[in-house]
């Protein structure tokens, strides 16, 4: 399973849930498409565009259920992160955790993803 991760506000994807798609963000909307990071990219990814935010979750999605929605396309120092260029049924997320801030203000990613 090739697993990759979106972070978001607890909000935003509550109303997914209730609608049964995530649309995206702010800045996903403003980019036409969703980013997503994998394992390897997610801390950094919190602490670039998130850093301090309370009220975050960590979804996580196996990628190849994406299909060809899903374009691995360069950013940060060139590295391939996934962009899913449709909406995110919400039926195929593997799972939800919230992402706290810990003592020193990162945030805590849950233990399965160490």
């Amino acid at each position: 399973m090739n697993t990759i991760y979106k972070i978001c506000t607890a909000g935003e994807w509550r109303e997914a849930e209730r609608a049964g798609v995530y649309r995206g963000s702010a800045v996903d909307l403003k980019d036409g498409f969703i980013h997503f990071s994998t394992a390897e990219q997610a801390a950094e990814t919190a602490a670039k565009w998130f850093a301090g935010q309370r009220d975050l979750v960590l979804v996580a999605v196996d990628a190849d259920s994406l299909g060809d929605k899903v374009k691995w396309e360069p950013s940060r120092g060139g590295a391939l992160f996934p962009h899913l260029y449709a909406p995110l049924d919400v039926k195929v997320v593997l799972r939800v955790d919230a992402l706290p801030l810990d003592e020193t203000g990162r945030h805590a990613f849950p233990r399965f993803y160490c």
